[in-house]
């Protein structure tokens, strides 16, 4: 049983930034659509933070960090952080204390951070590798959505665990899937990680500068999933890793109409790599 020290600091540190309003939590409504499940669909309620809706390039929000969001300091190299415009209570972040690039590969150190925070708590892991797969800062970091024991990670994570029991691929998209073999020590995550990239033709880290193409993570105990991107955006919607989840989240931009006539699965595939 997980002690969940980091679940129960990032609560208590969320009271106190709300008070400071160093905490600014989104205002959303879930929408009961027929034909969404198991998606969850919800309505941004609040106006959109201004460092999502600005172009061009954007301050370092990370250089240095908001103090009254930190958790933790992760030995040697990272900081826990919550997320400022946060939909859960508790939404933390993982990033570097120096400057590398949400667009660079994840490298030994990140995971070893990882490995810190989820050998204490678990729950859903996520990662949007650059602005055409949903990432909305260009400084490295890695995205934890805390559960409890025996919750689901995510709405999607059932279909998930029955495909590594069938092995049979389900969607049209390039994606891959693997089990977990250490949840609590994280020792498995880089070999995921690369075993990933090389199946879906993002690179080699000891060979190419960067990834070759977009992509998103998703992570819990249980399975490492891998999503090749072409697009962030999917009539109106913007898809970032947690749309893979089962997430889904409109705004004021969204074709709500093209969602109910078309579903999430075509979103999905419309934002994805096909499958080779």
């Amino acid at each position: 049983m997980r002690a969940e020290r980091h679940w129960q600091r990032a609560r208590e540190v969320s009271e106190l930034a709300r008070r400071q309003g160093a905490l600014v939590p989104l205002d959303t409504r879930i929408l009961p659509v027929p034909g969404m499940e198991p998606f969850v669909l919800r309505e941004l309620l609040s106006s959109t933070p201004r460092h999502l809706r600005q172009g061009g390039p954007r301050p370092n929000p990370f250089l240095p960090w908001d103090r009254p969001l930190q958790v933790d300091l992760l030995e040697p190299a990272h900081v826990l952080l919550l997320n400022k415009y946060p939909v859960q209570e508790a939404h933390l972040l993982v990033i570097t204390r120096d400057w590398r690039p949400q667009g660079g590969w994840i490298e030994t150190c990140d995971w070893q951070a990882v490995a810190q925070v989820g050998r204490d708590t678990g729950g859903l892991w996520f990662f949007n590798s650059g602005a055409r797969s949903g990432a909305s800062q260009p400084h490295r970091h890695l995205q934890l959505l805390p559960r409890r024991p025996g919750e689901p990670s995510c709405p999607l994570a059932p279909l998930f665990l029955e495909q590594l029991e069938t092995g049979e691929p389900a969607w049209s998209w390039a994606y891959r899937l693997s089990r977990r073999s250490d949840p609590l020590g994280g020792s498995d995550l880089e070999g995921l990680y690369h075993a990933h990239a090389r199946a879906l033709e993002l690179g080699e880290p000891g060979r190419d500068g960067e990834p070759l193409h977009p992509y998103n993570l998703l992570f819990d105990d249980d399975w490492f999933l891998t999503v090749r991107r072409v697009r962030e955006h999917g009539a109106g919607f913007s898809v970032n890793a947690l749309g893979f989840a089962g997430f889904l989240l409109i705004t004021e931009g969204s074709d709500r109409g093209w969602l109910e006539r078309h579903g999430p699965w075509a979103l999905l595939k419309d934002v994805a790599a096909p499958r080779s």
